[in-house]
């Protein structure tokens, strides 16, 4: 049984941790939806299935994107920058809401002014509450 991993797989440079930044972008609009890390089985499977899985730093497992909430992302695209070290997934996010908050994108904070008058500034509003997405 060979170990040795695909070529494609090979020239991804994942830390010291195993490892890699993934930004996800809706493929439609452009707009970045979150981020999230992926390791050589989250990677492998996303490739595998066409639906983004990502590592749980948190859970320290496989986060199947929607798994819970159903808003899952299937995969048009994958990209790998220049350094190889960050993967950009090109997604169709199903149910449009990315973020376990109820928004579009995890990225719903601008911040406005500068210096000491800087702040954050909610700009997103919640589609649907967390409670009715996530049932405990």
């Amino acid at each position: 049984m060979s170990t040795q991993l695909p070529a494609w797989l090979a020239q991804v440079a994942f830390d010291e941790q195993g490892l890699i930044p993934a930004i996800a972008q809706d493929a439609a609009t452009g707009r970045i939806l979150m981020f999230a890390w992926m390791n050589q089985a989250s990677l492998s499977e996303t490739v595998a299935t066409g639906v983004a899985v990502y590592w749980s730093r948190s859970r320290n497992k496989l986060w199947r994107k929607g798994e819970s909430s159903g808003h899952t992302q299937h995969v048009r695209e994958i990209r790998l920058d220049c350094d190889n070290d960050v993967i950009l997934l090109q997604v169709e996010q199903h149910g449009g809401i990315a973020c376990h908050t109820g928004r579009e994108s995890c990225f719903y904070q601008r911040l406005e002014g500068q210096d000491d008058q800087a702040r954050w500034v909610t700009t997103d509003p919640v589609l649907k509450n967390p409670d009715d997405i996530y049932h405990s």
